[in-house]
């Protein structure tokens, strides 16, 4: 540990010390003229010589004490690597875990604020991955630090944990609670078909239907080519041949989202297309091709299932939808995956303030300063 000084410039207040000296000097100096009788026949003799001296030193060096901690108040001390370097556990919520059984350790929480374990645990899902690597930022850089966690971490996020010290991770019973209400809403498609492609159009309307919550099956908006186009938020399916019409063109620039026939020319020019969807052995179902704000994506097939089995397959809904609205990163993740990695950045540690403790010691001095200036012994206060 050291100590620091956060703005050293107040130290120039020290020249007030001078004043508790001033009033010393003064007063010592004080003369009180006495009545005697008639002197002036007697011989005159040299004054002695008079010295430097200060009265009452418990005052005058309790007044010098005051102003100089006063001073040291201002420039602001701290004390640097004062943290607390006992053992940390920190238990994820829902862990079945006995406290009794846990040693002398700092038990908190896993959760905003950590609190201590036997306080309530929250019961609303957590940012687990965001909370640890706080923690680790957080505690100084000797303190050892476990994590108690139940099977499934629910809160993880895309990068791996890596900390700036050696875990000690510790999977036990229980589960943690579940996010609610993050599921994603279906999303509402548009067709637009010609007659040569309206028999594709029965497997889209299936899989559209199959994202809708039970015995709410909502319209689909449907029509030939030359129908108005949808909102631009809304994913279309346009099942026709030959050259991309320039409104839909345009549309797609603005930020829309067009899924287009195996027999849909690409515009000229382009990049060639990505493969964002394969079958079981690894061939091409539909590419991909980023357009001004919007993309344009191709299946690679007819709608057909002697050219595109996958149509007949149970998991052929939850694909196309994961095509036109991909999930984000999970959040749920297997503990034992989840063991923080070493190597982390480190961070220095925020210094302990020593003001309050100093303004505590001005009072108490003050208190003894106020009560040997106001005494009842003491002849004249300066």
């Amino acid at each position: 540990m050291s100590m620091g000084l956060l703005f050293p410039a107040a130290l120039a207040a020290l020249a007030v010390l001078i004043v508790p000296l001033i009033i010393h000097i003064a007063r010592r100096s004080e003369q009180q003229p006495t009545d005697f009788a008639a002197l002036r026949w007697l011989r005159q003799r040299p004054k002695p010589r008079s010295r430097l001296r200060f009265d009452e030193w418990p005052l005058l060096l309790l007044r010098l004490a005051l102003l100089a901690l006063a001073a040291l108040w201002l420039a602001q001390p701290v004390l640097f690597g004062a943290g607390d370097d006992r053992p940390y556990i920190a238990v994820v919520p829902g862990t079945q875990v006995d406290p009794a059984t846990l040693g002398d350790a700092r038990l908190h929480w896993l959760a905003p604020g950590f609190p201590k374990i036997y306080d309530t645990p929250p019961a609303s899902p957590l940012p687990a991955a965001s909370l640890i690597r706080q923690l680790d930022a957080e505690l100084p850089a000797g303190t050892p630090l476990t994590i108690i966690t139940p099977t499934i971490i629910e809160g993880a996020d895309a990068d791996r944990l890596r900390l700036s010290r050696a875990v000690t991770w510790r999977i036990a019973p229980g589960a943690m609670p579940a996010p609610r209400g993050t599921a994603s809403p279906a999303p509402r498609i548009a067709l637009r078909s010609d007659q040569a492609h309206a028999s594709g159009l029965r497997y889209l309307r299936a899989a559209a239907l199959a994202w809708q919550p039970s015995g709410k099956p909502t319209a689909i908006d449907s029509g030939p080519l030359n129908a108005p186009l949808p909102a631009i938020d809304q994913p279309l399916f346009w099942m026709g041949g030959g050259t991309l019409p320039a409104t839909l063109t345009q549309w797609i620039k603005k930020g829309g989202q067009a899924i287009v026939a195996s027999d849909t020319l690409m515009p000229q020019n382009a990049k060639a297309p990505i493969p964002v969807w394969r079958d079981d052995e690894g061939r091409p179902l539909a590419q991909a091709l980023p357009m001004g704000k919007g993309r344009l994506l191709r299946f690679t097939r007819p709608l057909l299932p002697s050219q595109m089995p996958v149509l007949l397959e149970a998991h052929f809904p939850a694909r196309l939808r994961l095509l036109i609205a991909p999930e984000t990163t999970p959040s749920r993740v297997a503990a034992a995956d989840y063991a923080p990695l070493t190597g982390g950045r480190s961070y220095d540690q925020p210094p302990r303030p020593l003001q309050p403790w100093l303004a505590l010691l001005i009072a108490l001095l003050l208190l003894a300063e106020r009560w040997l200036a106001t005494r009842r012994s003491r002849s004249i206060a300066p």
